[in-house]
């Protein structure tokens, strides 16, 4: 059961919560949705105890556990010996059933007795996912369990999910993998910085949710309107110099400061974002080829006589399972990765610019705004304005990058990627941690690069809409036009 009764905390001087009330019955199954750096995580972090509310109740009863989006330093990762002694501590498993679980999470070809220390960043997320699942806490929170999986790898986490016994809060994209289960979606408001609860699944939450929003934006009109016609009002009256009239007037422009100062915010999905955008660098005809390209990990063959190319201005979907060897490929194109036979021909003049889901570039205690004034030298002014645009507004600019979420950091990544002039870029699961407004966002910025993209996503609506050209398969080794 997990409990919460008038919620206040907050950041520096950003309000993060102010009077939030949530609760989840024991048994339960709650999906929590916000903008990226609305609350979830810190929401996590108040009912785990690592941070104190100001004020308000938090209320947990039975062990909790959370997978993170991100697991960096676990200390029982750390100094566990195995796999098999990190997700089984107490040894109450038998392999065959640590195993089903662990293939699910495409992490078989490590074994039990594989350190976990060795393991990328996403695999040690998935390794925490199986632990949690194994483990079955009274209370599991799951910060985006999806976000390192192929699709049947997130399907079978959600169905996993749906059979939970005990308590589960869920923040998720692929929240739809789930719905038939959920018993209630919360949300949390950016305007009233308190926690909105929708009853049922996730498909009620989305209709009720775009119901609401859609009132709220014709009433914001309406009271756009009306403030103007009083605005206009206020302006025939200038010319009148009566000490009644002044007064009236001095009414009136208090009634107008007031209602502008009540007017409500627009709800993200309804502003228009405009991004613009430098022109890529000239390059040649084919900036990058990849011929007869082989690479091997011991025994195991990852690529197999590879032939590939990237014309100028091109998008190119680069498809297959986790495992097939996408991010060797990508590797060995950056001459990041030596192949084991093949040669890749760049042309002179090619600029990549390259997104990873690691964050490794960052200084995370640079500002945002240092951050980009350091990429692209700027004025101040163009610099907020462009971060801005990738909703990072007014203060926002000089927050430091280690407080960000794991969506924020994509934005910002993306956003730095866009003000340089580079001729290709390559992105390697650029969705993975973004909200629904801020895939919108990335993709039309996206749209409007004139460069060439060599792209990865296990998300297909993303790789529809952006409208590559084609799409190069593995492990088939197979480009098919679009």
């Amino acid at each position: 059961m997990i409990s919460v009764k008038n919620l206040h905390y907050s950041y520096g001087r950003s309000i993060i919560y102010n009077g939030a009330d949530l609760f989840v019955g024991k048994g339960q199954k709650a999906g929590l949705v916000g903008a990226n750096g609305a609350g979830k995580s810190t929401l996590f972090k108040l009912l785990l105890g690592e941070y104190e509310p100001e004020t308000g109740k938090v209320e947990i009863s039975g062990n909790i556990l959370l997978v993170p989006q991100e697991v960096k330093h676990d200390p029982d990762m750390e100094k566990a010996s195995s796999i098999r002694n990190y997700v089984d501590p107490k040894n109450e498993h038998e392999d065959y059933e640590l195993l089903r679980i662990i293939s699910k999470l495409e992490l078989a070809q490590f074994g039990l007795d594989h350190s976990p220390k060795s393991l990328s960043g996403g695999q040690k997320t998935k390794l925490a996912i199986t632990r949690a699942l194994i483990q079955e806490p009274e209370v599991l929170l799951m910060d985006e369990p999806t976000n390192f999986l192929d699709t049947e790898g997130k399907s079978w986490v959600m169905n996993f999910l749906g059979r939970y016994p005990n308590t589960l809060m869920i923040v998720s994209h692929d929240l739809n993998l789930l719905d038939s289960k959920l018993d209630k979606v919360f949300e949390i408001n950016p305007q009233t910085k308190g926690i909105d609860e929708y009853a049922g699944n996730y498909s009620s939450y989305q209709k009720l949710k775009g119901d609401k929003d859609a009132l709220l934006v014709r009433q914001i009109h309406v009271q756009g309107q009306h403030i103007k016609q009083m605005k206009k009002g206020y302006i025939k009256m200038a010319h009148v110099r009566s000490e009644k009239a002044v007064r009236q007037k001095l009414q009136l422009l208090k009634r107008i400061e007031q209602m502008e100062d009540n007017l409500p915010e627009m709800p993200p999905e309804a502003k228009r974002i405009k991004v613009n955008l430098p022109e890529p660098a000239w390059v040649g005809e084919v900036p990058i080829m990849a011929k007869n390209i082989s690479k091997k990990y011991g025994d195991k063959v990852i690529l197999d006589n590879i032939n590939f190319d990237i014309k100028r201005g091109e998008r190119i979907a680069l498809q297959g399972p986790n495992g097939a060897g996408k991010s060797t490929l990508i590797k060995i194109l950056m001459d990041r990765l030596k192949s084991d036979s093949g040669e890749i021909i760049a042309n002179d003049k090619l600029s990549i610019g390259y997104y990873s889901q690691e964050f490794e570039t960052f200084d995370f205690n640079e500002t945002l705004f240092q951050t980009m004034q350091d990429v692209c030298h700027l004025p101040e002014g163009v610099i907020r304005a462009q971060l801005g645009r990738f909703l990072f507004p007014g203060d926002k600019a000089f927050q430091k990058i280690g407080s960000l979420s794991g969506g924020e950091k994509t934005r910002l990544s993306i956003a730095l990627l866009l003000v340089q002039n580079y001729n290709l870029l390559i992105l390697d699961e650029p969705t993975t941690y973004l909200d629904v407004l801020s895939q919108r966002l990335i993709l039309e910025a996206l749209k409007m690069y004139k460069g060439a993209i060599l792209i990865v996503s296990h998300n297909p609506e993303f790789i529809d809409e952006l409208k590559v050209t084609r799409k190069f398969y593995l492990p088939e080794n197979k480009m098919v036009l679009v």
